[in-house]
């Protein structure tokens, strides 16, 4: 698939994904900021198809699928925030990095496991452009409860 705008809202019609409204920030940040040609986008929180809010800590195998839902929800968020960004996909490169931060007790060690929802759904819209670096860690707690939050860079063309 090339890279190209078109291509991209095609890929997400086709998926079946409509992106949420963009979160506006609720502290004193903006939600994205281009630079040197990288578009760096704020942590995103996980909020379902009713835009409520996915909260809560992980703490066992049974709560990977959870915490896959939570993270693929933060990267639909991600989306919405490049798209309005940019006006578009058409300036999208690749994706270059995610951060994924999951809530989760002193045992748990699936953090990778569940950054997987983000990281393969990047690689079903954008292909091999949507392969990207990562880090997954566990945190104690996260912003409103979540329990999922991923921040990214993603390269981008000149305006």
């Amino acid at each position: 698939m090339s890279m190209d705008g078109k291509n991209i809202a095609g890929r997400l019609a086709e998926l079946g994904i409509a992106l949420p409204q963009p979160a506006a920030p609720v502290a004193a940040y903006v939600p994205a900021v281009e630079a040197n040609g990288l578009l760096h986008i704020s942590g995103q929180l996980p909020f379902d198809a009713n835009g409520k809010l996915l909260t809560g800590r992980l703490d066992g195998a049974a709560d990977i699928e959870r915490g896959q839902a939570a993270a693929r929800a933060c990267a639909l968020m991600l989306l919405a925030q490049i798209n309005m960004a940019l006006s578009g996909f058409d300036r999208v490169i690749r994706i270059v990095k995610i951060g994924a931060f999951i809530a989760s007790g002193p045992d748990f060690t699936d953090q990778p496991k569940v950054a997987n929802g983000a990281s393969e759904l990047f690689v079903q819209i954008f292909g091999e452009a949507g392969r990207h670096a990562r880090s997954a860690v566990g945190v104690p707690v996260l912003p409103l409860g979540a329990a999922v939050e991923i921040d990214a860079i993603v390269a981008v063309r000149p305006a």
